[in-house]
């Protein structure tokens, strides 16, 4: 247990010194504490509307605006309205999860520390290492994805993908390195982008859908009723039309995986007792209403047998990152307005590089965190002047580099399969958040904490957590259905995208037991779970930035007026 003065996170600016753990420092690391030798710090410099808007920009992002095609090709426009506004829900219970105990507890190491403090270390290991590999496996892949878009002007026989993916990485391994205040403000404007293109999308497609296109046809809900609300998928029916419906349930949920990254930034939040309950109450309704909206919007704009999807065409040609797999390019396609495709693309091409560079910095993170606590070579604990985890990102840029496989096409099926292997990881991470919040509440109850010593409270309590881990749980299992569903249409069982959906499964597991037996380490128990050490230092450390903050807001009363009267509420 590590001594309630030592100096908190965040907020060193020495020069880097050589430092060797000790055994109580690396037995506290062990236990979820914050341990703090010199130069392991980050540095608390990521705002209030930083953190809210990265926050959005986790979630939104090319599973909106191209991702809802193929699940409205095979479900329909009432199947997608229904998931989304229930994986919609689900998620905001992880979320309300996440927020209470990073409200109580602002863990530089995320939820990864929460899970070794109030429920077990084995699951803190696990959790941890899980969420990287996604994260480092997410990176390339969105640079892939950038390199398809850009192949939308200039096809790939024209100029190899790998230019493209040079340069993205580049990029984001540059806005990393330039410390977390830079990309704090690089990823807002990115993601403030994010939120004025999907605000754009949905107010054009109002336009269109009431007839204000160059083709002036009223459309409303006509496609609601013919081809008709609901397809059928794999079996004719209600059985088909139910297994439509719950792939669309599935891919709702990937659309979705990122929002609890903002987990990861607690550790770099200005009065993140603020901001993480601002960013979690604020950002997730924007997002649930940019989702709804959407697919309900796109839902009556294009038919689910529209044969410019994607999903309809066996013919399809285009790279399915681009524009060309977008149904709002098909229904502005469908409209007859030109031009705005390639505008329209060069907007994820933005989102593509933004969801990249947060990938990385999100992996960066999580391998620093896991450092900490002494799960991973201490090496990537170590931070710069600026508070940057250099070994971390260095190590994770480099893994980032397996995107150049992408640029032989042989290479590209294999990766397909090695991300839906990683992809199982967002899922299971939402189960050990919530499995660490029943456990955080009844530590609480055990040791007497009223919710009303907490700085936010789940709204839908410990019953919350418990109904989203079901579902989630159920997800997890029936991710990827179809494959068990084998006739003369589809095919036979279909073992290669069957091993690469559930692999994670066993894996998850085999970390969480290899751990237990490798360790002997036990579960926590409510009332021995540690919900105390470093509080005191980040409420010393909240008082003062009030202090600062209120002292700042007095001087520049004036000018802040309109931002708080107006703007503020947007970010």
């Amino acid at each position: 247990m590590l001594s309630h003065e030592a100096k908190s996170e965040g907020f060193s600016s020495e020069a880097p010194v050589k430092h060797e753990y000790s055994n109580d420092e690396v037995g506290a690391a062990e236990e979820g504490g914050l341990s703090n030798p010199d130069h392991v710090d980050l540095h608390r410099a990521l705002k209030a509307r930083h953190i809210t808007m990265i926050a959005i920009g986790g979630a939104i992002g090319t599973g909106l605006i191209i991702g809802t095609g193929d699940a409205l090709a095979k479900a329909g426009p009432g199947s997608i309205l229904i998931a989304y506004a229930w994986v919609g829900f689900i998620v905001y219970l992880v979320m309300c999860a996440l927020g209470e105990m990073a409200a109580w507890l602002p863990l530089p190491s995320g939820f990864t520390g929460y899970a070794v403090r109030f429920c077990d270390p084995a699951l803190g290991f696990t959790l941890g290492w899980t969420y990287w590999f996604k994260y480092i496996i997410l990176s390339p892949n969105q640079l892939t994805a950038g390199a398809l878009v850009i192949s939308y002007w200039l096809p790939q026989e024209k100029v190899n993908a790998g230019v493209w993916i040079t340069i993205l990485l580049v990029a984001i391994v540059c806005i990393n390195y330039f410390g977390v205040r830079f990309f704090g403000e690089f990823e807002f404007w990115l993601s403030s982008f994010k939120v004025i293109v999907i605000l754009g999308i949905i107010l054009l497609s109002f336009i269109l859908m009431l007839g204000g296109g160059p083709d002036h046809d009223r459309r409303g809900f006509r496609y609601w009723k013919s081809p008709g609300a609901f397809n059928t998928y794999i079996l004719e029916g209600d059985a088909g039309r139910f297994l439509a419906f719950w792939s669309t349930m599935v891919s709702a949920t990937f659309a979705f995986l990122g929002t609890e990254l903002v987990g990861v930034t607690v550790g770099e939040a200005q009065n993140p007792r603020k901001a993480i309950p601002r960013a979690i109450k604020l950002t997730f309704w924007r997002i649930l209403v940019f989702y709804i909206l959407s697919v309900l919007l796109v839902g009556t704009l294009v038919p689910y047998n529209d044969k410019k999807l994607p999903y309809n065409n066996k013919n399809f040609s285009q790279a399915t990152s681009s524009a060309a797999a977008s149904p709002f390019v098909v229904a502005i396609e469908n409209s007859g307005i030109p031009a705005l495709d390639h505008i329209l693309n060069a907007c994820i091409l933005l989102f593509v590089f933004s969801a990249a560079n947060s990938d990385l910095y999100i992996a960066t993170r999580t391998i620093y965190g896991l450092a900490r606590e002494g799960k991973a070579p201490r090496i990537f604990a170590r931070t710069d002047r600026r508070g940057v985890p250099v070994f971390a990102l260095a190590i994770c840029s480099a893994i980032a580099l397996i995107a150049y496989m992408n640029v032989a096409n042989d290479s590209r099926v294999v990766f397909k399969y090695f991300v839906n292997l990683v992809t199982i990881f967002g899922l299971l991470t939402w189960v050990s958040i919530l499995v660490t919040h029943i456990y955080f509440v009844r530590a609480r109850r055990a040791q007497n904490v009223p919710d009303s010593d907490l700085a936010y409270v789940a709204p839908f309590g410990i019953w919350g957590s418990y109904v989203a881990l079901a579902f989630c749980i159920l997800i997890v299992f029936t991710k990827n259905y179809d494959v068990f569903t084998h006739n003369k249409k589809w095919g036979n069982f279909d073992y290669k995208n069957f091993i690469t959906a559930y692999l994670g499964i066993p894996l998850y597991l085999i970390l969480i037991f290899g751990y237990k037996l490798a360790t002997k380490c036990k579960g926590v128990k409510p009332e021995e779970a540690d919900l105390w050490t470093g509080k005191e230092q980040i409420d010393r450390e909240e008082a003062a930035f009030i202090a600062r903050h209120n002292e700042e807001m007095e001087k520049h009363a004036g000018s802040h007026w309109f931002y708080r009267k107006f703007v503020s509420w947007l970010f």
